[in-house]
């Protein structure tokens, strides 16, 4: 698997990755929705430049142009409920893409252990089409994982899998990169350190679907 990190160079992203993490910054539930889907555009842009293009001719209203615009058709799917705004930066970048869903969560059995929950999911075909798998963290890698696999029951095998995760664990990269092959790439913003007892990213962002969207019960 290949790892992209972007927030290893000086743009932007950093200052909405800054934003995220800030604890006064990030109670703003709209803001922190905003700043997700701005950072599901910048990840959509920096994914379109690896994908397959061709020259085609458009009609203007002087004369013919030539323009190579992209070739690959996609599938976004994202891993509900903390990924759904960064799907809909995504979203914005590449508009008339297929999408897919799948509602992966934590089920605490008893003290720190837990299982990861499959409750819901739906996919278009990904056979010769490029996936792109975005979720607001990856801690563990193992929600990740579950979920790409029933993707890919689902749908059957796209050509490539682009992972977009803004926050990552080192444990959850290491993990992913023996389990993905070289038709995975993952795109990430920041990868850190350390995990909590629980799993936790520290230091993190928080729980993100509480932040875009409310405590859950």
């Amino acid at each position: 698997m290949k790892v992209i990190n972007l927030g290893g160079t000086n743009s932007v992203l950093n200052n909405f990755i800054a934003q995220l993490r800030d604890r006064t910054v990030q109670k703003e539930r709209m803001r922190f929705r905003a700043n997700m889907e701005r950072i599901g555009e910048i990840f959509g842009y920096e994914v379109s430049k690896v994908l397959a293009y061709s020259p085609k001719e458009v009609e203007t209203p002087l004369g013919t142009a030539e323009v190579p615009t992209c070739d690959s058709e996609l599938v976004l799917a994202t891993i509900m409920r903390a990924g759904l705004p960064l799907q809909n930066g995504l979203l914005k970048v590449f508009d008339d893409a297929d999408c897919a869903f799948i509602a992966a969560w934590r089920k605490y059995d008893r003290e720190d252990d837990y299982h990861i929950n499959v409750q819901y999911s739906n996919c278009p075909s990904l056979e010769g089409k490029i996936l792109i798998v975005s979720d607001a963290m990856l801690a563990t890698g193992a929600s990740m994982e579950i979920s790409f696999n029933k993707l890919i029951e689902l749908g059957g095998n796209p050509l490539h899998t682009h992972i977009v995760c803004p926050v990552s664990s080192v444990y959850a990269v290491e993990e992913l990169c023996k389990k993905f092959g070289d038709d995975v790439t993952l795109w990430t913003a920041a990868i850190d350190e350390e995990l909590t007892s629980q799993s936790y990213i520290i230091p993190g962002i928080g729980d993100p679907g509480d932040l875009a969207f409310g405590e859950k019960i």
